[in-house]
Order: C-alpha cells, then structure tokens, then sequence
C-alpha cells in the first residue's frame, strides 16, 4: 500500500484583479474584481515507503502548493490525500510527528539564537526523549560536519551551513516523510554536492520517504529515480529520468565531421544547430534519422558522425515553455 496516496487534488486561489489608475483604483474600492487562479489540478499521485521522488517544474507550476496541501499547512479546493493513512490538512499531532517540511527560502531557526537552542525546542515539541535526542543530534552533526557551528548565532551562518542546520532540525524527531522545497536554492556548487551527498547517504539509511522540488537538474539526478513533471498544475510526466527524452522530445542531435574542404548544404536535412567546418550538427527527427544519415553517408566523405538524444535540460525546458503557453492560453 502506498505511503502517500493522492487523488483528484485540487487548489484554487481567488485573486484581486488590481486595475491601474487612479480612478480604477477608486472604483475598486467598493466593486472589486476577483479571477479564480488555479494553482493545482486535479493531479494523482502514489508513492512507495522509501522512495526518494523529485518535484519538476517551472516557477508556478504547482510544486510548492503540493507539498504544502500534503503537508497540511493549507487545505484543498477539492479532492482528497492521505499520508501514512492521515489526512493532511486535518493536522493532527500524531501526522505532525510522523513528517517534516523544509522549505529552503524560510527558516525554521530562531535568527538570533545558536541553532542548538532550537534543537532544545523541537525537542520539547515534538516529545523526543533526551537519550534520544542526544543521540539524533550527535549522529546529525558529525555527517553534515558542522558540531563546531551548534553555538553561533544562526544569522552568523553561510546559506549552506543555515541550510545544514534546517535539515537537522527537521530529522531530529525521525520522520518518516520529508517534503522537501527547493533545499539548494542560492548555494554555491559545493554547498549544493554536501547537501546532495547527506540526502542520498541519510534516505537510503534510513529508508524514509522523500519528496523534493527543485530547479537544480543535478539534484534530480543525483538523488532521484523517479521524476514527476508538474506544470500548470498537471502531472505531465511520472517516470525515471532517462525516460523523459523518449517521451516528450521526438529529434536527435547528428554530428557530422567532413573530410577538408567538402562543405555541403544540409539545411533541406534537418535544422542546422551549428556549423564549425568541417563539423556540422543538425537537429533531425527521430523517424527521418536512418534516411538522412544514409543519404549523408552515400553522397559525402565523412570522417565521423555521431547521433544523440537532445540534451536532457533542452527538453524539459521546451516542455515548460508549452505547458506556460497552453496556461496562458486557457486563462485567456
């Protein structure tokens, strides 16, 4: 049975259309305008005990709002989730000790305060017993490197080290869900890899279940097998990472390398990507790719060819460019 079951989950916002102007300004003061933004569609979602699953998508699309309805902080329009067999946004404390959110742009510190001080205060919270806690944190500390940090001040922290200690706090009472928003957002390359590194370490160690947004296609692929693409507030995708050029990209990428001095016009055989001569790449459907490298290869020296998928980060870009498009197009 599924940890995580969602069905048919929905969330509309109701916003205030501000006009321009001073007189529009006035008049809406007592006839106010409102539209229905729809921020989540109607999306299913299952997902195993154990697995490490990643959030897809485009500022907007829908990822924050998610996890924020699986975790309770807000309620649905309409459709229905249960989480380890609670219902979210019923918010009752036994569901609350059971999971852990970390939202990467908010803090769960006490700015002024070492981050041990917080430590004492979820422990208190959450109901941890000492024992244990010391034991948590003692763990927690020595693979994130950072007992010498527990007594500064957390404003006197780097993002990376802040965000070392977020993560310590949400696993201190041992969920066994984590929802995770965008926890590398604005570190640096290294910070980014250590956080990677105690992610990938801590959920295959403890077999908690994790979900995790982000923008970062290194996170995704260096934590995740299985990749949910939400945009405009659909699920576009649910499958491993590898699948989504098969899926949603119908050319490949040919490079060709001529003998000196041959310089044929290829546009007639795909689109032209870029022509360092003697090299060209083109960019040719996947169906067209045996007859266009058979006639290249009859009429012309070639020296070396290669044919690959489209870059995995091209692809998903021109699949967020048409969910944005098929967005605006319906709230027109």
């Amino acid at each position: 049975m599924p940890i995580i079951e969602v069905r048919q989950l929905a969330k509309s916002y109701r916003v205030y259309n501000k006009r321009e102007g001073l007189a529009d300004s006035v008049r809406g003061l007592f006839r106010r305008e409102y539209r229905d933004v729809k921020a989540v569609r109607g999306i299913d979602l299952d997902v195993e005990q154990g697995e490490f699953v990643a959030f897809l998508g485009p500022n907007g699309a829908g990822k924050t709002t998610t996890l924020k309805l699986l975790s309770g902080v807000i309620n649905p329009t309409s459709g229905s989730a249960s989480v380890m067999g609670f219902t979210p946004w019923h918010r009752k404390n036994e569901y609350r000790r059971r999971f852990a959110l970390v939202m990467g742009q908010k803090n769960q510190l006490w700015w002024d305060l070492p981050a041990q001080e917080s430590y004492r205060l979820h422990q208190q919270i959450y109901g941890v017993p000492v024992e244990e806690f010391d034991r948590t944190l003692a763990e927690l500390t020595d693979l994130l490197d950072v007992a010498g940090l527990l007594s500064r001040p957390v404003r006197e922290l780097s993002l990376g080290e802040r965000m070392k200690m977020e993560l310590i706090a949400a696993l201190l009472h041992r969920p066994e869900v984590l929802f995770l928003d965008e926890p590398t957002i604005g570190l640096d390359v290294i910070a980014q890899h250590n956080i990677q590194q105690f992610l990938k370490y801590y959920q295959e160690k403890r077999k908690i279940t994790i979900l995790l947004t982000s923008h970062y296609m290194k996170d995704i692929a260096a934590l995740c097998k299985r990749v949910v693409i939400i945009a405009g507030g659909r699920i576009e995708y649910d499958g491993s990472l590898a699948g989504v050029v098969d899926k949603f990209s119908g050319h490949k990428v040919m490079t060709l390398q001529f003998a000196d001095g041959h310089q044929p016009d290829l546009s007639r055989l795909g689109e032209v990507l870029d022509e360092t001569w003697p090299k060209v790449q083109l960019r040719v459907d996947r169906s067209d790719v045996p007859s266009v490298l058979s006639e290249v290869l009859r009429d012309n020296p070639i020296e070396d060819v290669a044919v690959e998928d489209i870059p995995l980060e091209e692809v998903i870009a021109e699949l967020f460019r048409e969910s944005s498009q098929k967005s605006d197009s319906e709230v027109g």
